[in-house]
């Protein structure tokens, strides 16, 4: 394994001397082979591969017909399937390269599941049931859910900064999942100098789905708020008043109700403000601090001691009210978000929070172009675990498309618009320029070595009959959603 100076070397023979401005992507390069244990130089130019290959990519064996795969098609399957991958140090790595918070302001992350479908691959191993959205309506079938954790900034550009890819395995709950790549991502951000003493809060945006409860009361004890989105059905409480001189008895816990779908059972928002936007015109943001959820004992909380009162959890529950939709529709429903987390919900923050909210989208068009163009659906091997690293390679692909975007050429095709002025390209328009750039920063991976052919497949023998692998489902139900 080459080191990092020697990479530089090599890059600086193939054209990138006196351009430290390459530096930055040749030393993320060289610390993504290092992470790869095993089959590194073949999963290192699978990834170039993927990155320079023209179009869509549609399976990993078409990657080996790349100029930048200088192995045979056996080695793509060979190295999904027995290389190995660091994905803590991955997950480092790609923090260390993340966008830094604008002054005086959170760290804001997504983090949100995406399914891979697989109905018809009745050998792959750990399917679970995946909801997939479509025209006709949701649709549920056996595939792999991965939940992605990525950095969302503020600008004009879609980009975000991809951290990790978690696939969720049969028995393991979505709520755990998410918990546990929150810690992580504390942990990881202390570990890469990413936040330090004083610094604001990380703010993490979950969809519609989560339980905010759950996940707030988890992280209750760590340096960290989150914002997620809630459905119009939900129903909380205010603390009770005060109880009465002389009044017995162990008191009410819950006092007057909030409905997010009846305005009739609302009380005077703690927070009013009006606000406008270029994308949604004239912007109502109400907030309501010091709520909670009555919770029962189901769920998470099935196995909470008897004699032990329910928690807690408050947070505030904040509406956006927009005056119309960036296509330029009427909204036909407001947009409801929980937060909660060590720092006092006031009027900057809550102008803060729905504005870092509308950014958690950009995380959508990273789905979609990996999908669409990096292969995130298209790998369609049997192996869960080969699976993951076909899906650890996207993420540290898009990372290098991050890197790249300031340094490589518009090859913009004819029927291609041009590009606004001050505008940054498009993750698209980068990768049609990312072969270009490559031949200036050289590569770690070591040239294939010549071999003999093996002696081929043994007079006789048969194949072995693969055992079947039905998805796994739920017999015993965690569901929350029956909460008021």
């Amino acid at each position: 394994m080459l080191t990092i100076a020697a990479v530089r070397e090599v890059a600086e023979d193939v054209g990138a001397a006196g351009r430290p401005h390459l530096h930055p992507l040749i030393d993320f390069r060289a610390d993504l082979h290092g992470l790869l244990w095993r089959r590194a130089d073949a999963l290192f130019e699978l990834t170039d591969a993927m990155l320079c290959a023209q179009g869509p990519v549609r399976s990993p064996v078409e990657l080996s017909m790349e100029p930048e795969f200088r192995r045979g098609h056996g080695s793509v399957y060979a190295a999904l399937d027995q290389g190995r991958i660091d994905a803590g140090g991955l997950r480092r790595l790609l923090l260390g390269v993340s966008a830094a918070a604008r002054p005086g302001e959170p760290l804001m992350f997504a983090l949100d599941v995406t399914p891979d479908a697989r109905p018809d691959a009745e050998y792959a191993d750990e399917r679970v049931m995946v909801q997939v959205r479509g025209k006709g309506g949701d649709t549920f079938l056996p595939g792999w859910p991965y939940s992605i954790l990525v950095g969302v900034q503020w600008g004009s550009a879609s980009w975000v900064d991809p951290i990790q890819a978690r696939r969720i395995r049969p028995g393991e709950e979505h709520t755990d999942v998410t918990i546990e790549q929150i810690t992580d991502l504390l942990d990881g951000l202390e570990a890469t100098g990413k936040l330090t003493a004083g610094d604001p809060p990380p703010l993490v945006m979950l969809d519609a789905g989560n339980y905010a409860t759950d996940i707030s009361h988890a992280l209750a004890d760590h340096h960290v708020q989150v914002l997620v989105r809630l459905r119009a059905t939900r129903v909380f409480y205010a603390d009770p008043e005060p109880r009465k001189p002389g009044e017995r008895g162990a008191g009410k816990r819950h006092g007057r109700e909030f409905s997010c779908s009846d305005p009739a059972r609302r009380h005077t928002p703690d927070i009013d403000l009006v606000a406008n936007s270029a994308r949604y015109g004239t912007v109502a943001v109400r907030a309501w601090t010091g709520l909670h959820q009555k919770l029962t004992r189901t769920g998470r909380w099935a196995g909470h001691p008897a004699d032990q009162r329910l928690p807690t959890v408050r947070g505030t529950i904040i509406q956006i009210v927009v005056d119309r939709l960036p296509d330029g529709r009427k909204p036909t429903k407001d947009l409801w978000l929980w937060h909660a987390g060590p720092v006092q919900a006031d009027t900057d923050l809550v102008d803060l929070l729905w504005r870092a909210y509308l950014r958690r989208f950009d995380q959508e068009h990273f789905h979609r172009f990996a999908k669409v163009y990096l292969g995130m659906a298209r790998a369609h091997l049997a192996s869960a675990q080969a699976t993951d690293r076909w899906m650890h390679l996207i993420l540290a692909a898009y990372a290098q498309l991050r890197l790249a975007s300031p340094h490589v050429d518009d090859l913009r095709r004819p029927w291609h618009p041009h590009p606004q002025p001050g505008r940054g390209l498009s993750p698209y328009r980068v990768r049609l320029g990312f072969r270009r750039l490559r031949a200036k920063l050289g590569t770690p991976a070591d040239s294939p070595k010549l071999t003999r052919p093996g002696p081929g497949r043994p007079k006789g023998s048969r194949n072995r009959p693969k055992d079947k692998h039905p998805p796994y489902r739920k017999t015993v139900t965690t569901d929350n959603e029956h909460r008021e």
